[in-house]
């Protein structure tokens, strides 16, 4: 898994394949609903570490965070925390400068937004706030160490695209050499259609719904053409 994982952040990586273009390469899935980027024109893949902070308190992210590995993405969840933001921005400058960490992904809310926009963070959260969590040591509920761990079990581990159309996850189990083939065929499709309106100057409804270009292939240059016949479409 560990090969695929590679190869995936790889092609991500080196073709800038969309969190739009990933989605489809999973069959419309693995989009984290509601998140947005805090500074546009980012965009960030790796390897997901998952941390979270609860009760309006944001001791735990602190705690956590000094244990977290350096490098990736790093996930942060939150749990009845309200209104009140996970972190601002001497926080976020730990994670990105000294972790090393290449893009941060918050399921809750951020403080300090004119720092983080002025430093250029590569963040994403579902919204922003001046209000902030406290700072006070806390001990997790059993609901919220249970919650913590279902999504542990399906975030950390696993692949995240973000981009300013927002954030797609590749979970562990998906780090296959069919997701891997998926993802390099989205690519050739995007080529293959673009060229098809582009060029052919065919409508979208021929070029994407009808696909002629598979009754009719010899329309496509012969390095498209060739690249289409790899995967026996």
């Amino acid at each position: 898994m560990s090969y695929f994982k590679d190869q995936i952040i790889s092609v991500i990586k080196n073709n800038r394949i969309s969190s739009v273009e990933v989605a489809d390469a999973l069959g419309k899935s693995g989009v984290i609903e509601g998140l947005r980027p805090l500074v546009s024109k980012k965009f960030t893949v790796g390897e997901v570490s998952y941390i979270y902070g609860h009760s309006k308190s944001n001791w735990p992210i602190h705690e956590q965070g000094e244990v977290v590995k350096k490098g990736g993405v790093l996930y942060v969840d939150t749990f009845d925390c309200g209104n009140h933001a996970a972190f601002g921005d001497i926080v976020a400058k730990y994670f990105i400068l000294y972790k090393e960490i290449e893009g941060i992904v918050v399921n809750g809310l951020m403080r300090d937004i004119h720092s983080l926009i002025k430093q250029d963070y590569p963040i994403w959260a579902q919204g922003v706030t001046p209000l902030g969590c406290y700072n006070k040591e806390v001990q997790p509920t059993a609901e919220v160490l249970q919650l913590a761990e279902e999504n542990r079990r399906k975030i950390e581990g696993g692949v995240v695209v973000c981009d300013d159309s927002g954030c797609t996850l590749i979970r562990k189990e998906q780090l296959t050499k069919d997701t891997l083939k998926r993802l390099q065929f989205i690519e050739l499709q995007e080529d293959i259609w673009y060229y098809c309106i582009d060029t052919l100057k065919w409508s979208t409804y021929k070029t994407i719904c009808l696909k002629a270009y598979l009754g009719d292939p010899e329309v496509l240059p012969e390095v498209l053409r060739q690249k289409l016949e790899e995967y026996n479409v």
